[in-house]
Protein backbone atom coordinates (compact mmCIF):
# COMPACT_ATOMS: atom_id res chain seq x y z
CA UNK A 1 0.00 0.00 0.00
CA UNK A 2 1.34 3.41 -0.98
CA UNK A 3 1.65 5.72 1.99
CA UNK A 4 1.38 8.89 -0.14
CA UNK A 5 -1.73 10.08 -1.97
CA UNK A 6 -2.39 12.95 -4.35
CA UNK A 7 -5.69 12.10 -6.05
CA UNK A 8 -7.28 15.25 -4.65
CA UNK A 9 -10.37 14.98 -6.83
CA UNK A 10 -11.31 11.67 -5.24
CA UNK A 11 -11.06 13.27 -1.79
CA UNK A 12 -13.69 15.79 -2.82
CA UNK A 13 -15.99 13.32 -4.56
CA UNK A 14 -15.79 10.72 -1.79
CA UNK A 15 -15.97 13.31 1.00
CA UNK A 16 -12.94 11.62 2.52
CA UNK A 17 -12.34 12.22 6.24
CA UNK A 18 -9.07 14.05 6.88
CA UNK A 19 -6.78 14.03 9.90
CA UNK A 20 -5.08 17.42 10.22
CA UNK A 21 -2.05 17.31 12.53
CA UNK A 22 -1.15 20.99 12.14
CA UNK A 23 -1.27 23.26 15.16
CA UNK A 24 -4.69 24.72 16.09
CA UNK A 25 -3.65 28.22 15.01
CA UNK A 26 -2.98 26.90 11.50
CA UNK A 27 -6.26 25.00 11.38
CA UNK A 28 -8.22 28.12 12.35
CA UNK A 29 -6.71 30.03 9.44
CA UNK A 30 -8.03 27.51 6.94
CA UNK A 31 -8.98 23.85 6.66
CA UNK A 32 -10.95 21.42 4.52
CA UNK A 33 -14.40 19.88 4.71
CA UNK A 34 -14.53 16.65 6.73
CA UNK A 35 -11.22 17.49 8.45
CA UNK A 36 -10.60 17.22 12.18
CA UNK A 37 -7.70 18.91 13.93
CA UNK A 38 -5.76 16.54 16.20
CA UNK A 39 -2.36 18.26 16.30
CA UNK A 40 0.99 16.62 16.81
CA UNK A 41 2.10 19.86 18.49
CA UNK A 42 0.01 22.53 20.15
CA UNK A 43 0.51 26.21 19.35
CA UNK A 44 3.13 26.84 22.03
CA UNK A 45 5.12 23.71 21.16
CA UNK A 46 5.07 24.64 17.47
CA UNK A 47 6.21 28.17 18.33
CA UNK A 48 9.19 26.90 20.33
CA UNK A 49 10.19 24.42 17.63
CA UNK A 50 9.95 27.17 15.04
CA UNK A 51 12.33 29.40 17.00
CA UNK A 52 14.74 26.49 17.42
CA UNK A 53 14.60 25.74 13.69
CA UNK A 54 15.39 29.35 12.84
CA UNK A 55 18.31 29.60 15.27
CA UNK A 56 19.78 26.08 15.31
CA UNK A 57 18.52 24.27 12.22
CA UNK A 58 16.28 21.33 11.35
CA UNK A 59 18.04 18.60 13.35
CA UNK A 60 17.86 20.47 16.63
CA UNK A 61 14.25 21.47 15.95
CA UNK A 62 13.25 17.84 15.45
CA UNK A 63 15.03 16.85 18.65
CA UNK A 64 13.20 19.59 20.56
CA UNK A 65 9.89 18.46 19.06
CA UNK A 66 10.44 14.91 20.29
CA UNK A 67 11.36 16.26 23.73
CA UNK A 68 8.25 18.43 23.97
CA UNK A 69 5.93 15.70 22.67
CA UNK A 70 7.05 12.68 24.66
CA UNK A 71 5.82 10.12 27.16
CA UNK A 72 2.18 10.65 28.20
CA UNK A 73 1.66 13.62 25.85
CA UNK A 74 2.77 11.57 22.86
CA UNK A 75 0.64 8.58 23.86
CA UNK A 76 -2.42 10.74 24.39
CA UNK A 77 -2.09 12.24 20.92
CA UNK A 78 -1.50 8.91 19.25
CA UNK A 79 -4.56 7.51 21.03
CA UNK A 80 -6.73 10.33 19.68
CA UNK A 81 -5.49 9.59 16.13
CA UNK A 82 -6.23 5.89 16.51
CA UNK A 83 -9.77 6.63 17.73
CA UNK A 84 -10.35 8.81 14.67
CA UNK A 85 -8.89 6.25 12.24
CA UNK A 86 -10.96 3.42 13.70
CA UNK A 87 -14.10 5.54 13.30
CA UNK A 88 -13.00 6.66 9.80
CA UNK A 89 -11.04 3.83 8.12
CA UNK A 90 -10.70 5.76 4.84
CA UNK A 91 -9.15 8.81 6.52
CA UNK A 92 -6.06 10.52 5.14
CA UNK A 93 -3.38 12.39 7.07
CA UNK A 94 -1.80 15.76 6.39
CA UNK A 95 0.26 18.59 7.83
CA UNK A 96 1.15 21.85 6.10
CA UNK A 97 3.53 20.66 3.37
CA UNK A 98 3.26 16.91 3.85
CA UNK A 99 6.65 16.87 5.53
CA UNK A 100 8.01 16.23 8.99
CA UNK A 101 4.88 16.40 11.12
CA UNK A 102 2.69 14.12 9.02
CA UNK A 103 5.60 11.73 8.33
CA UNK A 104 6.38 11.42 12.05
CA UNK A 105 2.68 11.00 12.88
CA UNK A 106 2.45 8.28 10.23
CA UNK A 107 5.49 6.49 11.71
CA UNK A 108 4.13 6.66 15.27
CA UNK A 109 0.84 5.18 14.09
CA UNK A 110 2.60 2.42 12.16
CA UNK A 111 4.44 1.49 15.37
CA UNK A 112 0.99 0.95 16.91
CA UNK A 113 -0.12 -1.24 14.02
CA UNK A 114 -2.17 1.47 12.30
CA UNK A 115 -1.45 2.43 8.71
CA UNK A 116 -2.73 5.73 7.34
CA UNK A 117 -1.96 7.34 4.00
CA UNK A 118 -0.80 10.95 4.00
CA UNK A 119 -1.41 13.65 1.44
CA UNK A 120 1.49 14.29 -0.87
CA UNK A 121 2.34 17.95 -0.46
CA UNK A 122 -0.02 18.26 2.50
CA UNK A 123 -2.42 21.14 3.06
CA UNK A 124 -0.54 23.42 0.70
CA UNK A 125 -0.85 21.08 -2.29
CA UNK A 126 -4.55 20.28 -1.72
CA UNK A 127 -5.35 23.96 -1.20
CA UNK A 128 -3.57 24.83 -4.47
CA UNK A 129 -5.60 22.15 -6.25
CA UNK A 130 -8.90 23.56 -4.97
CA UNK A 131 -8.03 27.14 -5.95
CA UNK A 132 -7.03 25.95 -9.41
CA UNK A 133 -10.34 24.11 -9.73
CA UNK A 134 -12.25 27.32 -8.97
CA UNK A 135 -10.30 29.05 -11.74
CA UNK A 136 -10.84 26.23 -14.25
CA UNK A 137 -14.45 25.48 -13.29
CA UNK A 138 -15.87 28.38 -15.29
CA UNK A 139 -14.81 26.61 -18.49
CA UNK A 140 -17.17 23.74 -17.69
CA UNK A 141 -20.52 25.38 -16.89
CA UNK A 142 -22.82 28.21 -17.90
CA UNK A 143 -24.21 30.32 -15.04
CA UNK A 144 -27.77 31.45 -14.46
CA UNK A 145 -28.37 34.15 -11.84
CA UNK A 146 -31.52 34.13 -9.71
CA UNK A 147 -32.50 37.59 -8.54
CA UNK A 148 -35.46 39.12 -6.78
CA UNK A 149 -36.40 41.40 -3.94
CA UNK A 150 -35.58 40.54 -0.34
CA UNK A 151 -38.08 37.99 0.97
CA UNK A 152 -39.15 36.71 -2.43
CA UNK A 153 -37.97 33.21 -1.53
CA UNK A 154 -34.85 32.86 -3.67
CA UNK A 155 -33.20 30.45 -1.23
CA UNK A 156 -36.32 28.28 -1.20
CA UNK A 157 -36.24 28.04 -5.00
CA UNK A 158 -32.51 27.28 -5.02
CA UNK A 159 -33.02 24.42 -2.57
CA UNK A 160 -35.37 22.76 -5.06
CA UNK A 161 -32.76 22.76 -7.84
CA UNK A 162 -30.03 20.12 -7.92
CA UNK A 163 -27.85 22.29 -10.15
CA UNK A 164 -27.73 25.23 -7.73
CA UNK A 165 -25.00 26.41 -5.39
CA UNK A 166 -26.16 28.36 -2.33
CA UNK A 167 -23.41 30.94 -1.85
CA UNK A 168 -25.09 32.42 1.23
CA UNK A 169 -25.10 29.02 2.92
CA UNK A 170 -21.40 28.60 2.16
CA UNK A 171 -20.72 32.08 3.55
CA UNK A 172 -23.08 31.55 6.51
CA UNK A 173 -24.62 34.95 5.82
CA UNK A 174 -27.86 36.08 4.18
CA UNK A 175 -26.02 38.73 2.23
CA UNK A 176 -27.74 41.79 3.69
CA UNK A 177 -27.43 44.27 6.55
CA UNK A 178 -29.54 41.97 8.71
CA UNK A 179 -28.01 38.79 7.30
CA UNK A 180 -25.48 37.83 9.95
CA UNK A 181 -25.95 34.46 11.64
CA UNK A 182 -25.33 33.57 15.24
CA UNK A 183 -22.37 31.40 14.27
CA UNK A 184 -19.43 33.31 12.78
CA UNK A 185 -18.74 33.30 9.08
CA UNK A 186 -16.04 30.94 7.82
CA UNK A 187 -12.58 32.26 7.12
CA UNK A 188 -12.17 33.34 3.51
CA UNK A 189 -9.93 30.33 2.87
CA UNK A 190 -12.63 27.98 4.18
CA UNK A 191 -15.26 29.70 2.06
CA UNK A 192 -13.12 29.19 -1.04
CA UNK A 193 -12.31 25.59 -0.17
CA UNK A 194 -15.98 24.75 0.39
CA UNK A 195 -16.98 26.53 -2.82
CA UNK A 196 -14.40 24.49 -4.72
CA UNK A 197 -15.87 21.28 -3.27
CA UNK A 198 -19.33 22.32 -4.50
CA UNK A 199 -18.11 23.23 -7.98
CA UNK A 200 -16.12 20.01 -8.40
CA UNK A 201 -19.04 17.88 -7.27
CA UNK A 202 -21.62 19.63 -9.46
CA UNK A 203 -19.43 19.48 -12.57
CA UNK A 204 -18.60 15.82 -11.92
CA UNK A 205 -22.34 15.13 -11.65
CA UNK A 206 -22.62 16.37 -15.23
CA UNK A 207 -24.36 19.70 -14.71
CA UNK A 208 -23.54 22.04 -17.60
CA UNK A 209 -25.54 24.90 -16.08
CA UNK A 210 -25.25 26.12 -12.50
CA UNK A 211 -27.67 28.46 -10.73
CA UNK A 212 -26.46 31.09 -8.25
CA UNK A 213 -28.33 33.68 -6.27
CA UNK A 214 -27.70 37.26 -7.34
CA UNK A 215 -24.96 38.45 -5.00
CA UNK A 216 -22.52 41.31 -4.87
CA UNK A 217 -18.80 40.80 -4.58
CA UNK A 218 -19.14 40.45 -0.81
CA UNK A 219 -21.44 38.18 1.18
CA UNK A 220 -20.89 39.56 4.63
CA UNK A 221 -17.15 39.18 5.18
CA UNK A 222 -16.78 36.55 2.47
CA UNK A 223 -15.97 37.67 -1.04
CA UNK A 224 -16.39 35.97 -4.36
CA UNK A 225 -13.41 34.82 -6.43
CA UNK A 226 -12.75 37.25 -9.27
CA UNK A 227 -13.17 34.68 -12.04
CA UNK A 228 -16.67 33.75 -10.84
CA UNK A 229 -17.67 37.41 -10.76
CA UNK A 230 -16.36 37.83 -14.29
CA UNK A 231 -18.23 34.72 -15.46
CA UNK A 232 -21.56 35.61 -13.86
CA UNK A 233 -21.62 39.32 -14.69
CA UNK A 234 -23.08 38.67 -18.16
CA UNK A 235 -25.16 35.62 -17.22
CA UNK A 236 -28.94 35.46 -17.78
CA UNK A 237 -30.74 37.14 -14.87
CA UNK A 238 -34.00 35.52 -13.81
CA UNK A 239 -36.18 37.55 -11.45
CA UNK A 240 -38.32 35.84 -8.82
CA UNK A 241 -41.39 37.91 -8.02
CA UNK A 242 -43.65 37.65 -4.98
CA UNK A 243 -46.46 39.66 -3.42
CA UNK A 244 -45.64 41.85 -0.42
CA UNK A 245 -47.52 39.65 2.06
CA UNK A 246 -45.58 36.58 0.99
CA UNK A 247 -42.32 38.50 1.25
CA UNK A 248 -43.21 39.71 4.73
CA UNK A 249 -44.02 36.15 5.84
CA UNK A 250 -40.78 34.73 4.43
CA UNK A 251 -38.64 37.50 5.91
CA UNK A 252 -40.39 37.24 9.27
CA UNK A 253 -39.69 33.52 9.37
CA UNK A 254 -35.99 33.89 8.46
CA UNK A 255 -35.00 37.07 10.29
CA UNK A 256 -37.20 36.76 13.36
CA UNK A 257 -38.56 33.29 14.09
CA UNK A 258 -35.65 31.15 12.86
CA UNK A 259 -33.10 33.66 14.12
CA UNK A 260 -34.55 33.67 17.63
CA UNK A 261 -34.66 29.87 17.64
CA UNK A 262 -30.96 29.85 16.76
CA UNK A 263 -30.16 32.05 19.78
CA UNK A 264 -32.16 29.73 22.02
CA UNK A 265 -30.39 26.62 20.67
CA UNK A 266 -27.05 28.34 21.21
CA UNK A 267 -27.83 28.42 24.94
CA UNK A 268 -28.01 32.16 25.58
CA UNK A 269 -29.51 32.92 28.99
CA UNK A 270 -31.35 35.89 27.50
CA UNK A 271 -31.77 34.75 23.90
CA UNK A 272 -34.44 37.32 23.04
CA UNK A 273 -32.35 40.18 24.41
CA UNK A 274 -29.25 39.03 22.55
CA UNK A 275 -31.18 38.71 19.30
CA UNK A 276 -32.82 42.12 19.70
CA UNK A 277 -29.45 43.73 20.41
CA UNK A 278 -28.10 42.24 17.18
CA UNK A 279 -31.09 43.65 15.27
CA UNK A 280 -30.72 47.08 16.86
CA UNK A 281 -27.03 47.12 15.95
CA UNK A 282 -27.96 46.28 12.36
CA UNK A 283 -30.53 49.06 12.26
CA UNK A 284 -28.01 51.57 13.57
CA UNK A 285 -25.64 50.62 10.71
CA UNK A 286 -28.23 51.64 8.11
CA UNK A 287 -29.18 54.95 9.76
CA UNK A 288 -27.37 56.97 7.15
CA UNK A 289 -29.10 55.30 4.24
CA UNK A 290 -32.53 55.40 5.90
CA UNK A 291 -32.27 58.92 7.22
CA UNK A 292 -32.84 59.94 10.82
CA UNK A 293 -36.63 60.25 10.55
CA UNK A 294 -37.15 56.78 9.08
CA UNK A 295 -34.60 55.30 11.47
CA UNK A 296 -36.51 56.70 14.43
CA UNK A 297 -39.75 55.28 13.05
CA UNK A 298 -38.43 51.80 12.29
CA UNK A 299 -36.78 51.64 15.72
CA UNK A 300 -40.08 52.54 17.37
CA UNK A 301 -41.94 49.89 15.39
CA UNK A 302 -39.35 47.31 16.40
CA UNK A 303 -39.50 48.23 20.08
CA UNK A 304 -43.29 47.92 20.05
CA UNK A 305 -43.09 44.51 18.38
CA UNK A 306 -40.47 43.35 20.86
CA UNK A 307 -42.57 44.46 23.83
CA UNK A 308 -45.63 42.76 22.33
CA UNK A 309 -43.70 39.50 22.00
CA UNK A 310 -42.57 39.76 25.62
CA UNK A 311 -46.17 40.32 26.74
CA UNK A 312 -48.02 37.80 24.59
CA UNK A 313 -45.44 35.68 22.77
CA UNK A 314 -46.82 36.87 19.44
CA UNK A 315 -44.60 37.63 16.43
CA UNK A 316 -47.34 39.61 14.68
CA UNK A 317 -45.96 43.00 15.64
CA UNK A 318 -42.81 42.33 13.65
CA UNK A 319 -44.81 42.17 10.41
CA UNK A 320 -45.13 45.95 10.36
CA UNK A 321 -41.40 46.28 11.08
CA UNK A 322 -40.48 43.85 8.28
CA UNK A 323 -42.81 45.58 5.81
CA UNK A 324 -41.31 48.98 6.65
CA UNK A 325 -37.77 47.70 6.08
CA UNK A 326 -38.73 46.06 2.79
CA UNK A 327 -40.46 49.15 1.43
CA UNK A 328 -38.15 51.84 2.77
CA UNK A 329 -34.74 50.16 2.79
CA UNK A 330 -34.44 47.01 0.70
CA UNK A 331 -36.70 47.78 -2.25
CA UNK A 332 -35.19 51.17 -3.15
CA UNK A 333 -31.72 49.60 -3.20
CA UNK A 334 -32.95 46.67 -5.27
CA UNK A 335 -34.74 48.91 -7.78
CA UNK A 336 -31.62 51.00 -8.25
CA UNK A 337 -29.40 47.97 -8.81
CA UNK A 338 -31.79 46.13 -11.11
CA UNK A 339 -32.35 49.17 -13.31
CA UNK A 340 -28.65 49.19 -14.16
CA UNK A 341 -28.92 45.56 -15.29
CA UNK A 342 -32.36 45.52 -16.84
CA UNK A 343 -30.87 44.41 -20.15
CA UNK A 344 -29.69 41.16 -18.50
CA UNK A 345 -33.17 40.12 -17.32
CA UNK A 346 -34.44 37.21 -19.42
CA UNK A 347 -37.50 36.20 -17.36
CA UNK A 348 -39.75 37.26 -14.50
CA UNK A 349 -42.26 35.12 -12.67
CA UNK A 350 -43.41 33.46 -9.47
CA UNK A 351 -41.58 30.56 -7.83
CA UNK A 352 -43.07 27.80 -10.00
CA UNK A 353 -42.71 29.78 -13.21
CA UNK A 354 -39.11 30.68 -12.43
CA UNK A 355 -38.23 27.10 -11.53
CA UNK A 356 -39.75 25.77 -14.75
CA UNK A 357 -37.98 28.44 -16.82
CA UNK A 358 -34.57 27.72 -15.25
CA UNK A 359 -35.01 23.98 -15.71
CA UNK A 360 -35.87 24.55 -19.39
CA UNK A 361 -32.93 26.92 -19.83
CA UNK A 362 -30.62 24.42 -18.14
CA UNK A 363 -31.58 21.68 -20.56
CA UNK A 364 -30.61 23.66 -23.68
Amino acid sequence: MSLLFDDFKSIVLNKTPLLDVRAPVEFKKGAFLNAINLPIMNDEERHLVGICYKNQGNKKAIELGHTLVSADIREERIASWIDFIEANPSALLYCFRGGQRSRISQEWLRERGKNIVRLKGGYKAFRAYLINQIKESTEHFKPIILGGRTGSGKTIVLERMKNSIDLEALANHRGSSFGSQINPQPMQIDFENNLAYELIQKIEDGYKTLVFEDEGKHIGNSFMPDNLITTTINAPLVILEAQMQERVDITLDEYVIQAQEAYIKAGFDSALEEWSKNIQDAMSRITRRLGSEKYTKVSSIFESALNEQKRSGSYDGYKEWVKFLLEEYYDPMYDYQIQKRAHMVTFRGDALEVQNYIEKLSSI
